[in-house]
């Protein structure tokens, strides 16, 4: 019964956390709720060998190799979410908050599978390039290469001109 109370002591502490990481991966609520109950679930079955490990890190592996066995199925087949949900982060103005993540997840959306997997993993969840490359299975010049047109597209993109101008002020 321990390991099951420890389990859900984990995931209370979790689950948002990994959800926002599978929305910004996925740029859509719904695949990213489905990929965050995945991820709890291969991470409950495997809950008994995490003793003293790392839960989140574990969880966090397996909610990117979901993704990355996702976008290599669909060979970069998109499914733009028709909303975005947002969630005011306290001590802030509602209203800019979701302007600034709708903003966010609509440029990321614009990046191929890949180059926004590489965006999240480097800097929202501020990976090194080797953790990135060994997170996505991919190579460290695939990581650095895909990064530096990720950020090239996004700093041209027009929606985030107006977030970029107000973090500099």
């Amino acid at each position: 019964m321990e390991h099951d109370e420890q389990f859900a002591a984990f995931m209370a502490s979790a689950k948002d956390r990994l959800y926002r990481v599978a929305h910004l991966l996925s740029a859509d609520p719904g695949e990213a709720e489905e990929l965050t109950q995945h991820t709890l679930v291969r991470t409950y079955t495997a809950w008994a060998r995490l003793d003293g490990g790392d839960p989140y890190g574990y969880a966090r592996r397996i909610l990117v190799n979901l993704h990355t066995d996702r976008w290599r199925r669909l060979l970069r087949r998109e499914r733009p979410a028709a909303q975005v949900p947002d969630r005011p982060a306290p001590g802030h103005d509602p209203a800019d908050t979701a302007v600034a993540r709708t903003s966010l997840v609509r440029a990321l959306r614009q990046l191929t599978r890949r180059e926004r997997a590489v965006v999240v993993c480097r800097y929202y969840l501020d990976l090194t390039e080797q953790q990135t490359a060994d997170e996505l299975g991919i190579a460290l010049g695939t990581v650095k290469s895909a990064a530096a047109r990720a950020l090239r597209k996004l700093r041209v993109d027009p929606e985030l001109s107006p977030l970029t101008r107000q973090e500099a002020s």
